[in-house]
């Protein structure tokens, strides 16, 4: 019988420094690092278009509006967490790190076919967990379809189809046209 190896776990503070210097992003489960792949163009576009329509809509708010290379940090069944979600608002005055939030309200995630599976399992029940989260959005890239996740509504999904579908976070009272969220974009 073969010993197996366990792998070296990273501490927090190890993984915050590394990602600090390092040229890909990695996301953190219980001390496991996991190298990021890129995104692809629409996947930004979808990013961007749902970045610019939330700082619009906050303009004059104390709620900052982050995308891409900013950090949730979770804590779950004692183990830290680290994601990079595509899109955050995070509005609670608690949040005064350079890096990560631990109190965002609403999260987007841009699908992609290598991430799908872990955004609309893993990360959903992960973010739940968040006692300041108020709405979890999942965005198709390759259809125009999002699903809308919020906690005043039980965390039921509302899948919405189609361009002349509009997009509701009541915890912001913000609303956006599918047609706007994929401009540019090919579906």
């Amino acid at each position: 019988m073969t010993a197996v190896e366990k792998p070296q776990l990273l501490t927090v503070e190890e993984y915050l420094d590394g990602e600090q210097r390092s040229e890909v992003r990695h996301e953190y489960i219980g001390g496991v690092v996991y190298a990021m792949a890129g995104s692809s163009i629409d996947h930004n576009l979808i990013a961007l278009n749902f970045t610019s329509a939330f700082r619009s809509h906050l303009a004059g708010e104390r709620c900052r509006v982050l995308m891409a290379d900013v950090k949730v940090w979770l804590e779950i069944a004692g183990d830290d967490v680290f994601y990079y979600p595509d899109v955050m608002v995070g509005c609670d005055p608690r949040d005064t790190e350079k890096f990560y939030l631990r109190h965002p309200k609403v999260i987007v995630e841009v699908l992609s076919e290598s991430t799908e599976r872990t955004d609309r399992r893993e990360k959903l029940l992960s973010y739940m967990r968040i006692e300041s989260l108020e709405a979890y959005v999942l965005v198709a890239q390759d259809k125009s379809e999002v699903t809308i996740l919020q906690r005043g509504k039980n965390w039921q999904a509302e899948v919405l189809r189609g361009p002349e579908q509009t997009i509701q976070i009541d915890s912001l009272q913000f609303t956006l046209p599918l047609s706007a969220l994929y401009e540019g974009v090919a579906v």
